[in-house]
């Protein structure tokens, strides 16, 4: 069983920038499929951005060039630095785990969610 806990979001005005951060409980932090989906208003969650456990990362093409994810695994945490943010960013950002051999961008892909922490960008 692995627990999350996000925290980091927020207001903030467009083009400013935010830090998410994502602490799971657990001892084998190192071996899951760490990644970042949000939900904006009125839609359906989405993929943002997966940091493997080789140390390989992917993103969605709404963040390219524009968020970060990184871990740490001494700590058990991922983080999501998100910069030049846009109004269209505004979601519910959450964090995710996962293991064993899935593609890792569909909410399918995680067995474990965080509750969620709410991003909105003001124009």
């Amino acid at each position: 069983q692995v627990e999350l806990v996000e925290s980091g979001g927020g207001l903030v005005q467009a083009g400013g920038s935010l830090r998410l951060s994502c602490v799971a409980s657990g001892r084998t932090f190192s071996d899951y499929r760490m990644a970042w989906f949000r939900q904006p208003p009125g839609k359906e969650r989405e993929f943002v951005a997966i940091s493997r456990s080789t140390g390989s990362t992917y993103y969605a093409d709404s963040g390219k060039g524009r968020f970060t994810i990184s871990r740490d695994n001494a700590l058990n945490t991922v983080y999501l630095q998100m910069n030049s943010l846009k109004p269209e960013d505004t979601a519910v950002y959450y964090c995710s785990a996962g293991s064993g051999l899935r593609p890792g961008v569909r909410s399918s892909d995680y067995d474990y969610w965080g509750q969620g922490t709410q991003v909105t960008v003001s124009s």
